[in-house]
């Protein structure tokens, strides 16, 4: 879960080969991304390491270099956003 998230949140690089992109272009979209944590979650990870590990990523310093990118934090505000509002559905 962790993986995916930070793959998302990094984005691909300015020198991604043809096949990367069009990877990213067909698994790196939000959807599937939501999709693969509540696979996870549904097999024994909980919604609470989901949040906690995105909070992380927006307040440790070991991320600080994603915390540079402004694309990088709005992706990470868009998958809180998913699990939040998902949260008070149910």
């Amino acid at each position: 879960m962790e993986r995916m998230i930070l793959k998302y949140v990094t984005g691909l690089s300015s020198s991604a080969s043809a096949w990367e992109k069009r990877q990213n272009k067909r698994y790196g979209n939000l959807t599937n991304v939501c999709r693969q944590i509540d696979y996870d979650i549904r097999h024994g990870a909980t919604r609470e390491q989901a949040l906690s590990f995105l909070e992380k990523i927006s307040h440790d310093s070991s991320f600080s270099d994603l915390r540079k990118n402004a694309d990088s934090l709005g992706r990470v505000d868009e998958i809180k956003e998913h699990f939040v509002s998902f949260k008070r559905i149910r």
